[in-house]
């Protein structure tokens, strides 16, 4: 598989990580799952995100489930591992294991401690010298990390760093900030813009310069349409089959729930076998569930009524 570049667009999905009722990854479930995203027309992947219960696995099971990923791909699509981690140490552990294995690239997400602009540029200054050569996406999800990135410290990353090729980007708000590194004269160099948030957001991070999502949604051929819609300049149809999408998109998106509910849908839809979040983790309640079922059946009718 050739190296992430800043040509990357389209949807890279979040993938989840399938588990069995006892907590065993569910490999049979990962080739699903691969199967799944391909089909729906996922231009990549992205695994170990947060969604996907990195911080639960161990160095050995992540590494499983990354080899079983990439051979399930088979080098049709990129794959971006996520390999945050406190320390340097495992993080370049986890990225030699990922990239011998035949991952496109890595992202990495700032530590929560870092507070300064200099302390953040410091920090993916020492990112870029512990990867070396490997290309990786700067993870901006402040809503999680607490760090917040302004658009003038990502373009000061970016235009001293070139193995920084990907922004993934999760601000919220952060339209704006779209505008403000596409704005002319704020980047040297090109840089792709993936967005993140579940796509709740993403006709308008279209339209603002964005060139696709990196993110997570039981549904990812909505995600897969609206930014060839938005390519195509079909902006209309592009919120039509946004808006069909969006009461579950909003509802997936609570936090502490999302990935249940996520892994929920998932397995009603017959891409994983379970539903299963490793603790700590704990499964929906029954009327969760069935305000889960009410807005797929919504969401079908909504859908039918637009074809």
């Amino acid at each position: 598989m050739s190296a992430l570049t800043t040509a990357a667009r389209g949807v890279f999905v979040i993938a989840v990580t399938p588990f069995h009722p006892d907590g065993r990854i569910d490999i049979e479930s990962c080739d699903r799952m691969v199967d799944f995203y391909l089909e729906t027309g996922a231009t990549g992947l992205t695994v170990l995100g947060m969604m996907g219960e990195a911080p639960k696995l161990t160095i050995s099971e992540s590494c499983d489930v990354v080899a079983r990923i990439l051979k399930r791909v088979g080098g049709r699509v990129p794959v971006v591992v996520g390999v945050s981690a406190p320390g340097f140490a495992q993080i370049d552990t986890l990225t030699r294991a990922v990239m011998d294995l035949g991952a496109a690239g890595v992202m990495v997400a700032p530590p929560g401690s870092l507070r300064t602009d200099d302390q953040i540029v410091n920090y993916y200054t020492q990112v870029a010298e512990t990867l070396g050569e490997v290309p990786f996406v700067l993870q901006d999800f402040p809503l999680v990390t607490g760090v917040q990135i302004s658009p003038k410290v990502i373009a000061r990353i970016v235009n001293d760093l070139p193995t920084c090729v990907c922004l993934k980007h999760e601000d919220w708000p952060g339209l704006e900030k779209i505008s403000a590194l596409r704005a002319e004269g704020t980047l040297k160099r090109p840089l792709s813009i993936l967005c993140g948030n579940g796509g709740l957001f993403l006709p308008e991070e279209m339209g603002r310069g964005a060139d696709g999502a990196m993110t997570g949604f039981a549904y990812p051929e909505m995600m897969v349409q609206v930014v060839d819609l938005c390519n195509k300049d079909d902006m209309a149809r592009a919120q039509d089959i946004f808006d069909a999408y969006l009461p579950l998109a909003r509802f997936e998106q609570q936090p502490g729930l999302g990935l249940a509910i996520r892994k929920y849908t998932l397995a009603k839809r017959g891409v994983i076998a379970h539903d299963t979040l490793r603790r700590p983790g704990a499964p929906l309640t029954e009327r969760t569930r069935a305000e889960v079922d009410q807005l797929i059946a919504r969401q079908e009718k909504r859908l039918k009524e637009l074809n």
